[in-house]
């Protein structure tokens, strides 16, 4: 979530068995195409759409963030209420003011975790079991910002990303104490005021943040033990970059940049290409997921205050282990 308050399932068998990236249909088709908005929302009602997860159906669980609601959408526009958290009297959020529902992720079994962020001890990661109420499993310090979160099955942690500490902070699925598994300067907003530490996801065996305010994308390798590798910055120039997604297997990246209306493909050597803009439908876009081919690309809108939707576009071509 840049600047005021802000779906990946499993891949198909081509992505599983590390296909190399077929051609395009025509050397200068682009790799991400047939955009399309599929649900519009309502600023006016707080449908700001921060984060998403994807459900086996295909349909998408956003966090609406200053709504403090967790919404699903299905594949042909139709919206449920998923979950409310409660309402927390005299919020005093950083960076935000207002209370707000930041990151989603998705568990195999349905349970749905996600981050809240209220300036009070309300502040932390929130579980929602299908079917029961939202519960929460761990705090984290109310003058931080719990933005961006990731679940590493396998270990069974949960990473929050902090934006105002320059935190990744470490949970386990099952709930407990909250620790500060990364904290490093590369973490930490350049000014103080902006998101830092942003969008997080765990992919092959490190766990990848992205940094707002200095438009950084870093990988943190995750040791036998645990811990916290060196982080390494993958890729720079990705002003407003908010949450990303891996389109297949290896290390190439969709980011969405908040700022300027675009997500961009992030390549193995650090350069990006803009794939998708406002002419697309993009309004300001908060986060990518990806479900096969299918991109979603939730927009909140922050900067222009207007149109806030969900999109959905096509990769024309598998990324295999690029």
């Amino acid at each position: 979530m840049p600047r005021r308050p802000r779906l990946t399932g499993a891949a198909t068998a081509a992505l599983a068995l590390g296909l190399v990236a077929a051609a395009p249909a025509t050397e200068t088709e682009p790799p991400v195409g047939d955009a399309r908005v599929v649900a519009r929302f309502d600023p006016a009602a707080g449908q700001r759409p921060e984060n998403i997860a994807l459900e086996p159906d295909g349909s998408a669980d956003l966090t609406f963030a200053f709504a403090r609601t967790v919404v699903r959408v299905s594949p042909d526009g139709t919206r449920t209420t998923r979950a409310e958290l409660p309402a927390v009297a005299d919020p005093h959020t950083p960076l935000v003011g207002g209370a707000a529902v930041t990151g989603i992720v998705r568990a195999h079994d349905g349970t749905l975790y996600v981050n809240y962020a209220t300036g009070t001890r309300a502040t932390g990661v929130w579980r929602i079991s299908p079917g029961g109420a939202p519960v929460q499993i761990a705090a984290l310090p109310p003058d931080g910002f719990p933005n961006g979160l990731a679940l590493d099955g396998h270990r069974g942690v949960l990473y929050a990303a902090d934006s105002v500490r320059g935190t990744v902070w470490r949970v386990p699925a099952a709930g407990g104490p909250a620790t500060a598994w990364a904290r490093r300067t590369e973490l930490r907003p350049s000014h103080a005021g902006r998101f830092g530490a942003n969008g997080i996801k765990v992919h092959r065996g490190s766990v990848w943040v992205s940094n707002t305010d200095r438009g950084t994308l870093l990988r943190i390798p995750v040791s036998e033990d645990g811990s916290a590798g060196a982080p390494e910055i993958r890729a720079r120039g990705l002003g407003g970059i908010d949450d990303f997604a891996f389109p297949g297997a290896g290390r190439t990246v969709l980011a969405a940049l908040n700022g300027s209306d675009q997500v961009v493909l992030v390549r193995r050597d650090g350069g990006h290409t803009v794939v998708l803009t406002e002419a697309d439908g993009l309004a300001g876009p908060t986060a990518v997921a990806v479900r096969g081919r299918t991109v979603y690309v939730p927009g909140a809108a922050y900067r222009t205050e207007r149109d806030p939707n969900l999109l959905l576009a096509r990769l024309r071509y598998h990324f295999g282990r690029l």
